[in-house]
Parts: C-alpha cells; sequence; structure tokens
C-alpha cells in the first residue's frame, strides 16, 4: 500500500441523487481507510445549481411533475443539502475557472459520468480532464463517458488532457473503448465505489419497509409496470417506490434522505430498478433485482450486469415471464459474488500503484 497522500477527489458530489451521493462519499471514506487525507473539491457554480434544483423538483421532465409534489420533492432536496454538510469537504471554489483551494499530491477524478459529454449541465467541464488542478499527480477511478457512445469518438483535444493523467481507470467497457481508442491505452475497468467500498454504504435495514420490494427510479414502461405488479401481487408482497413518485407502488417514500434510502435498500424483498445505483445497492446488499435498459443508462447499467455475471437480471419486452420471476425471487449468486470480489482485488491494486 501506497504512504499517505493528500487526495482531492473530483466528483459530482452535490446532485440531488441518491448513487451520487454515496459514490462521492464511498470513494472519499474508502481512500481515508486506506491512510490518505482526502476532501471532496467543492466544486460550485450558480448555473449548475439552479440546473440541479430545477431537475430534483422536476425529475420526470419531458413528463411534467404536478405542483403538488413540489413539496415533497423541496424536503427530499433539503435533507441532501444536509447530507452534503456531514462530507468531507474543501473550501468551495469556481466550477468554471478552477483554483483548488489548496495543494494536492494526487486529484482523483470520478466516479460517476464525469466525462460524459451529453450530460444536460456538467457536460464538457474542463476541470473533470484536469484543468485547474496544478501539480497535483492525475488519477481517474471508475470514471465514465455516460451516455457518450464510443462510436462517436473523443475530440483530440480532450484526449490530450485525459493524456497527461498518471492513471486512468473507467467503470464501463464504452469508457475503456474511448480511452483506448483516443489514446492508444487501455485503462483498467474497475468498481463503482460503492461496490469496492460497500462498507461505507451497508446499513441496518430499518424495519418499517421490512418485506417490501423496492422501486427506485421513474418512467418504467407499461408492459413492464403489468410485469411486476403481477409479480407482486401473486406473492402478496408490497411495493414501495423510493425517491420518485410511482403510481402503480401500493407505498412512497419520495422525501427519504441518503441514509434512509441505503437503510431501505439494506431490507428490500427485490429491487426494481431502471437506474444504475439502483442495481449497484441491490449487489452492495445481495438482494433480488430486475432492471430496465434505458438509452441514457445503457452502457453503464449494461455494462455492470454483464462485467458480474447477472445479464439474466436485464429484462425487456421479449422476456418470458419466468425470466422475471426469476430476478425478482432469487439473489445474484456466488459466481457473481465472486467476479466482485476479483474486482474489488484489481480495483484496490490499481489505486495502490495509482497512488503510490
Amino acid at each position: 500500500m501506497a504512504g499517505p497522500r493528500k487526495v482531492g477527489v473530483l466528483t459530482f458530489h452535490r446532485c440531488i441523487n441518491y448513487g451520487s451521493y454515496w459514490q462521492a462519499r464511498c470513494l472519499a471514506e474508502g481512500l481515508a481507510a486506506r491512510g490518505h487525507v482526502v476532501s471532496l473539491l467543492d466544486h460550485r457554480s450558480a448555473a449548475v445549481d439552479r440546473a440541479e434544483w430545477r431537475c430534483a423538483l422536476q425529475p420526470t421532465l419531458p413528463q411534467p411533475t404536478p405542483a403538488s409534489d413540489f413539496p415533497v420533492y423541496a424536503r427530499k432536496s433539503r435533507r441532501f443539502f444536509d447530507a452534503f454538510c456531514d462530507l468531507p469537504l474543501s473550501p468551495r471554489f469556481e466550477l468554471d475557472a478552477p483554483e483548488l483551494p489548496d495543494r494536492y499530491d494526487a486529484v482523483v477524478v470520478g466516479s460517476d459520468e464525469v466525462w460524459n459529454f451529453r450530460h444536460p449541465w456538467y457536460a464538457a467541464r474542463p476541470l473533470f480532464f484536469g484543468d485547474g488542478t496544478g501539480s497535483a499527480r492525475r488519477v481517474s477511478y471508475a470514471a465514465s463517458f455516460g451516455a457518450h457512445d464510443a462510436s462517436a469518438g473523443l475530440h483530440p483535444w480532450w484526449a490530450g488532457k485525459l493524456a497527461g493523467f498518471s492513471a486512468l481507470a473507467v467503470r464501463d467497457e464504452n469508457s475503456r473503448r474511448l480511452v483506448r481508442d483516443s489514446l492508444g491505452l487501455d485503462p483498467e475497468v474497475v468498481l463503482d465505489p460503492c461496490l469496492q467500498f460497500s462498507r461505507v454504504c451497508r446499513a441496518e435495514p430499518d424495519e418499517r419497509w421490512a418485506g417490501h420490494a423496492v422501486i427506485y427510479g421513474h418512467s418504467f414502461a407499461d408492459w413492464f409496470v403489468r410485469a411486476v405488479r403481477r409479480w407482486a401481487d401473486a406473492r402478496g408482497i408490497r411495493l414501495l417506490s423510493l425517491g420518485y413518485r410511482n403510481a402503480w407502488a401500493d407505498a412512497e417514500w419520495v422525501d427519504a434522505s441518503p441514509l434512509d434510502f441505503a437503510r431501505v435498500m439494506a431490507g428490500a424483498r427485490a429491487v426494481i430498478t431502471n437506474f444504475f445505483h439502483g442495481c449497484v445497492f441491490a449487489l452492495v446488499n445481495a438482494r433480488p433485482f430486475a432492471s430496465l435498459l434505458t438509452d441514457y443508462r445503457s452502457h453503464k447499467i449494461g455494462d455492470l450486469v454483464h462485467r458480474l455475471g447477472a445479464a439474466d437480471r436485464l429484462i425487456d419486452e421479449t422476456a418470458p415471464p419466468p425470466r422475471l420471476e426469476r430476478a425478482l425471487d432469487r439473489p445474484p449468486g456466488a459466481a457473481t459474488r465472486e467476479r466482485i470480489g476479483v474486482l474489488r482485488r484489481r480495483s484496490e491494486a490499481y489505486l495502490d500503484l495509482a497512488l503510490a
């Protein structure tokens, strides 16, 4: 293991999103547990804040959110603001004119979609490509290009910035192809921080919701909703919609805090999701789960489940009913746990070398 380093982490740590919150916290606390002095670099932008807060109040756009739901989504946002105060934050600095508030031995860029040119408000921000980080060693960990497909390539200007990194690791095959094709380097593929440092986000189950199957996401296809309802009704299982409105659920907890989210997921009977971190938290807690792919999240969800030998958890309209039933009745097996273990060791070795 490397000696202690003063490390700054650059990621999306102020998003009103459970996955973004937990990946930031897990990476910061995971690195700190390995002996480093870690801060989440607290970049701020008034324009980004406005976009983030608008999305938090109307998360299902372009489908409009009823005005009657604004108060509950506002309460959810305030609970995130409270949680942000507990993160190991650096002094604030401007996202678009970055000057880090302190000197760091290394800056770790990632996890999350930090290089996604299709992100609605974080796209093409030079800070996440190393600008403004001074003399610090630049390292990426589980960084992703998100919905920016490898077939679109990477402009040489951006590739040149990535060439200045001392070590590169991504979290999906699409991002690996983009780095490989543009730089001629084959980056390591590592685990999302929530899986790598799972002790950070693993919580005691919330007994109030014990036995409920958790719906995490929104805008599910009608055929999928009908299939899940048939599964739940046949078994007498109640469905809890967590973090978002889903009228087809039996109960909803829209304004859950990040810790509430972790506790509910820990005790879920099963997880129904179309979000990346819905799959991740099901895997962290060894819960049965089923997922839909969406265009925006196809790379990260598809790669995750295929890489971990859990592709049977992906459900499309052509899948026979027993496939969904098996996915929601049984947790991932020993082969998936073994693959997580292998990737965890590889990810650990990468971090030790990158921060040496």
